[in-house]
């Protein structure tokens, strides 16, 4: 189906692998137009996790260069648009996503981290948003980064285009865990596991709250949260859950 991506279900997991490893996982428009796809696809289905992961020795590098340089500005701002649409629709779906990160996350594919929900690294993982040092500045890669890492390390980040290490990338808040590179499977799974427990409609709905409040003023984030646990109270999940503490049993989740 795919010329660009390896996709699996296992079990209630979307499995999502770049498979462009000649090209180091760069982003041209068919690799980004068939991971819209994919994730859109995965959002459709009944799954309640999303793991991206990328072949070979890096996890992407970003835009593919080849691809931009034959563009006039329509077609790079086409471009850009595409990438920055697959960036919300991970954001948008309402399984939890996780990127599993091996070696180089670098530019767009630094982007691709920081959008999914949650990210797990190998030790070996560096990330970086290398425009700074180049040509062509990372604009739309430091949208998400900067939502994740805040203001000082993101400016280290743009303005000197160096990698940083899983460990400082995780100190940053880029990434929740980092793990040996024998154990990344292991951990990916694990998080997962427990990031996806309970109500699947009320994480859901808890997903795309979180990200509609995200960076608004106080006053206005807590008025669209407010609207929305209220009328979550009242959904099957919710109902459920409660009913279940109060009668000391575990709960049965039918959503």
């Amino acid at each position: 189906m795919y010329s660009h991506l390896l996709v699996g279900t296992d079990g209630d997991t979307v499995r999502i692998t770049m498979n462009r490893p000649a090209r180091r996982n760069s982003l041209s428009a068919e690799h980004l137009a068939e991971l819209l796809d994919a994730f859109r696809a995965a959002g459709d289905s009944k799954a309640s996790g999303v793991v991206l992961a990328g072949a070979g020795p890096v996890f992407s590098a970003g835009h593919d260069f080849g691809d931009v340089a034959a563009r006039d500005l329509m077609g790079v701002r086409e471009l850009l648009a595409l990438c920055t649409e697959l960036m919300r629709t991970i954001q948008s779906i309402p399984q939890v996503v996780v990127a599993r990160v091996h070696g180089l996350a670098t530019a767009a594919g630094c982007q691709l981290v920081a959008s999914c929900d949650l990210a797990v690294a190998a030790s070996s993982a560096g990330f970086a948003l290398p425009g700074g040092k180049g040509g062509w500045f990372c604009h739309t890669p430091a949208v998400p980064v900067a939502r994740s890492v805040g203001r000082k390390r993101l400016m280290e980040l743009v303005l000197t285009g160096d990698v940083v290490d899983a460990a400082t990338a995780l100190d940053w808040g880029l990434v929740n865990r980092v793990v040996p590179d024998d154990e990344l499977d292991a951990a990916v799974d694990e998080l997962l596991a427990r990031a996806t427990r309970g109500s699947r409609a009320s994480k859901a709905l808890g997903k795309q709250t979180v990200y509609a409040q995200l960076d608004r003023p106080e006053a206005d984030a807590y008025a669209i949260a407010l609207e929305v646990m209220a009328a979550a109270s009242q959904l099957p999940g919710a109902r459920e859950g409660m009913a279940a503490f109060l009668e000391k049993r575990k709960p049965d989740w039918l959503d």
